[in-house]
């Protein structure tokens, strides 16, 4: 396959960028987008040169790949949709509203040997790969993550919404099976969770707090790593950290480092890999396996936030 033929479905805040870059990827050629919105479809599809349609069905014939980005709750008709037509998937986080829909999307892309992954954009924050080069065997992660109340995104609660990017994020640091899930959560400003907080019990001996609110002042993306010999704080907003290390020779001798990552966009490098896979079968996406162990993990939370325990046997799909 020389030029992939791409499309979007739903060109909202989301999918007008993955329009954009698609339109602007030497691999990939933007054919068509779709939404519900006459206007808003337009808008797109004229601005990039592209096609554009009201039934997303009828882009299907056109094109070897989409990126999914309507409302989570149309995740699982879409997907599959687009699935049984042939046509590789990159799904927005996440990758559906409960596992079992998340299996469903699964099993179809294996059995149609199609490529599924899922949006999870915090793992292409090229901040990202310089905490992945520093970690070896952490024993405790803080994470943070804020965002001040808008009604866009709240036919979820925030642990869909927002903590599940942390979620994911933890999970791709190879820390093993999860052991136990404790958390909290409150409705503040919507009819769904609004701040939650949950702690993370991993059987290789690290422990992670996840903290998430979207009714916070400002926005903050923080993760604090501590291991054997050295602490991290990184700033996945201004791509900036802060490392901290003991030297061997001297216990008495701390290094600082100050660290910074490169300013390329991660949607773009998101969906490079996404391509890449395509192309060559390449691993480098987020797979619908790993969406999905963090759709599993996020589900956990949810239950222990309602006091009820989710049954971590089926979190095997979490280990590394």
């Amino acid at each position: 396959m020389d030029v992939i033929k791409a499309g979007v479905i739903g060109v909202g805040h989301l999918g007008q960028h993955h329009a954009r870059i698609y339109s602007e990827l030497p691999q990939t050629r933007l054919v068509g987008v779709a939404d519900l919105d006459e206007t808003r479809r337009a808008e797109i599809g004229n601005r990039f040169g592209a096609t554009h349609f009201g039934d997303y069905r009828n882009l299907l014939g056109r094109v070897d790949a989409v990126s999914v980005a309507v409302p989570t709750s149309q995740h699982r008709e879409v997907v599959l949709d687009c699935l049984d037509a042939g046509v590789h998937v990159l799904v927005e986080k996440p990758i559906a509203v409960t596992p079992d829909e998340g299996c469903q999307m699964v099993n179809l892309a294996k059995q149609n040997g199609l490529i599924l992954h899922v949006g999870h954009v915090e793992r292409f924050n090229p901040v990202r790969d310089l905490v992945q080069d520093l970690l070896s065997c952490p024993r405790f992660i803080e994470c943070h993550r804020l965002a001040p109340f808008q009604a866009r995104g709240t036919d979820v609660d925030v642990v869909l919404d927002l903590m599940i990017h942390d979620v994911d994020l933890i999970l791709s640091f190879g820390l093993g099976l999860v052991n136990n899930v404790a958390a909290v959560g409150i409705e503040v400003l919507s009819s769904k969770i609004d701040f939650a907080h949950a702690r993370v019990e991993f059987d290789k001996g690290c422990v992670v707090n996840l903290t998430a609110s979207r009714v916070s002042t400002g926005r903050l993306r923080k993760m604090r790593l501590f291991q054997e010999r050295l602490y991290l704080s990184v700033d996945f907003l201004s791509r900036q950290g802060i490392v901290y290390r003991q030297v061997q020779s001297d216990e008495s001798s701390v290094q600082e480092e100050a660290i910074r990552a490169g300013d390329e966009e991660p949607l773009k490098r998101e969906l490079q890999a996404f391509a890449q896979a395509i192309r060559t079968g390449a691993p480098g996406g987020v797979s619908g396996e790993e969406g999905l162990a963090a759709l599993e993990l996020v589900h956990a939370i949810k239950q222990s936030i309602r006091g009820k325990v989710y049954p971590l046997t089926g979190l095997s799909k979490v280990a590394p």
